[in-house]
């Protein structure tokens, strides 16, 4: 168990390096907060999205809105996790292929002005690069979050959250950050801020 330490020690290091380096994405969860405020306000929707544990985290950010953040005395926020159950992923799946599940809820049911938020830690997951593209086409406004990898599709999406590092935990880690950011930015400007207990 000696060694377990040493992994411990190493992770947090490299962890602390990719936080210091991680400030520009301050500005972009402020713009995109303010989007999806603007959305919300409108009668739109927030559509959150991502394959295995990007899959997880859209789940869990949907939740945060629709059920609350911090503060349990706003309406619910319209979000919803596109995925659905494994009848409805393998459904899509096999009919259409895998690349193309999550365009398919973006077709069925995104409107012009909702915000679709896409989650991949590697940049090239096409299901979610073709959701987003299908989102801009709708006129949606499209965020995704990933690492620091060459990105090969960038065109249409407005607000682009690179984390600064290659390593998946991390990004997944700092995507769960950035996204709980989001959510308290819209919870504080439908109920007021929130005095946290740091």
């Amino acid at each position: 168990m000696k060694n377990v330490k040493g992994i411990i020690v190493r992770a947090l290091e490299e962890r602390q390096h990719v936080w210091a380096r991680a400030g520009a994405g301050a500005d972009i969860i402020a713009s995109l907060a303010e989007a999806c405020v603007s959305s919300l306000r409108a009668g739109g929707k927030i559509l959150f999205f991502g394959n295995g544990g990007s899959a997880a985290q859209a789940e869990h950010l949907a939740a945060e809105l629709v059920g609350r953040y911090l503060r349990d005395d706003r309406p619910p926020l319209a979000a919803l996790a596109l995925g659905g159950g494994g009848a409805l992923a393998s459904a899509l799946g096999n009919d259409y292929g895998f690349e193309n599940i999550f365009s398919r809820h973006v077709a069925a049911l995104a409107h012009e002005g909702d915000v679709l938020v896409g989650l991949s830690t590697s940049g090239r997951s096409r299901n979610v690069l073709k959701a987003l593209a299908a989102g801009h086409q709708h006129g949606c406004i499209t965020a995704m979050f990933t690492g620091d990898h060459d990105l090969e599709e960038t065109a249409g999406i407005t607000h682009l959250l690179r984390v600064p590092s290659r390593d998946t935990p991390a990004i997944q880690e700092l995507h769960l950050f950035f996204g709980h950011l989001l959510c308290e930015a819209i919870e504080n400007e439908f109920i007021g801020s929130h005095e946290r207990a740091w």
